[in-house]
């Protein structure tokens, strides 16, 4: 029995570790650091200059050169760069000696075809030009995509939009066209429920290989998260429009932002509040400004700083802070407010983490701090 026990913990240890592994890169006066969701120090700060952890290495800089760092805090690639820039899909860009290189999470340089500029890894590619032409490279080093396009932007779900002549389309990253480059505008994030386009000054959605015009919209924004809906604009208000570019809530509201955890921040004049999918106001126009559920049911919002309140409109947490998504590339740059449980604040005291009752973690403020992002 004991030898069962014995094992079942290992594997609960093994779980929980592997789970709950995610660093934040902090300052504590002129030297960078890194806690963990404790609020104590994985790594201490001794670094000068430092990043937030991708892929599982850190990059931070010693003598002027930068190498990375594992989450135990030692060198998984001695410093010897003059810039670096962060891992995405196991690549990271260097410069050594002013010349760009690709290199692996083991610091092998990545041989790749000669090239006119080098561009960051993201979802699996990286952008390849060749002259005035762009294709896709993989993280083998070989050409996923032909150049082929005058531009491809960055990848977002597996998809990026494309430009081919003076039209506008979608690949995924392995290269194939999911929406075929015949618009004069199009969404830049890929959603199940559709994307944006503009097609013969006509703005709509396209879905399952359709275009939707949206009557009488003058803009369409992207579709996020698990709702079937987006918000568009026509004759100066705002409404919110489903796949087929049908209109759903009819455009009656100033400002609007996304549907998330069934309720969207919308503006009547300067005032914010919130709506739920049928149009009706769930939480009462109050605030100067509002951002989106979060998963944990919580929002921010603003009268002079911002709080967060419940989706009944309680305020739980105090109107003191100010936020911000930061450099949260690897998070998801638009996010605001409560990231996996955690919400980055910033006071008159420093920066600092709240949890979902407001506590601050560690009960200490920084001079400044990056997100949590995880370090498998």
């Amino acid at each position: 029995m004991r030898k069962i026990y014995a094992i079942l913990s290992l594997v609960l240890l093994t779980v929980v570790s592997s789970y709950a592994q995610e660093l934040a890169l902090v300052r504590e006066g002129d030297r960078f650091g890194y806690i963990d969701k404790s609020g104590n120090y994985a790594i201490e700060p001794q670094f000068k200059k430092a990043k937030s952890f991708s892929n599982g290495l850190a990059a931070v800089e010693k003598d002027d050169k930068w190498g990375y760092i594992d989450a135990s805090g030692k060198w998984a690639i001695e410093p010897q760069f003059d810039k670096v820039k962060y891992f995405d899909s196991g690549i990271a860009l260097v410069n050594k000696d002013d010349q760009w290189q690709y290199i692996t999470k083991s610091g092998e340089v990545l041989d790749v075809p000669a090239t006119d500029k080098y561009y960051d890894f993201n979802d699996g590619v990286a952008i390849y030009r060749k002259m005035d032409k762009v294709g896709l490279l993989g993280t083998d080093g070989k050409l996923v995509a032909e150049p082929a396009y005058e531009s491809i932007k960055k990848f977002r779900n597996g998809h990026a939009k494309v430009q081919k002549g003076v039209y506008w389309g979608m690949i995924n990253n392995k290269g194939e066209e999911i929406i075929p480059a015949e618009y004069e505008e199009i969404g830049n994030t890929y959603h199940p429920a559709g994307v944006y386009a503009k097609k013969n000054g006509v703005f709509g959605v396209v879905a399952d290989g359709t275009f939707h015009p949206v009557e009488g919209a003058d803009k369409v924004w992207n579709f996020h998260g698990d709702s079937g809906l987006t918000y568009a604009r026509k004759d100066k208000k705002v409404g919110f429009v489903n796949s087929k570019g049908e209109w759903v809530i009819a455009p009656t509201f100033d400002k609007a932002r996304a549907f998330s955890g069934g309720l969207a921040p919308v503006a009547n004049g300067k005032l914010w509040g919130y709506i739920n999918d049928k149009g009706e106001t769930v939480v009462d126009f109050k605030y100067r400004d509002a951002e989106i559920f979060a998963e944990n049911g919580l929002a921010p919002v603003k009268e002079k700083r911002w709080g967060f309140i419940d989706k009944t409109g309680n305020l739980v947490i105090p109107m003191e802070y100010d936020i911000t998504a930061g450099l949260a590339f690897l998070k998801g740059a638009e996010e605001k407010g409560f990231v996996d449980g955690m919400a980055r604040i910033k006071s008159k005291k420093g920066w600092g983490f709240l949890n979902e009752k407001g506590e601050l973690l560690g009960n200490k403020w920084f001079e400044n701090a990056e997100p949590f992002v995880s370090v498998k």
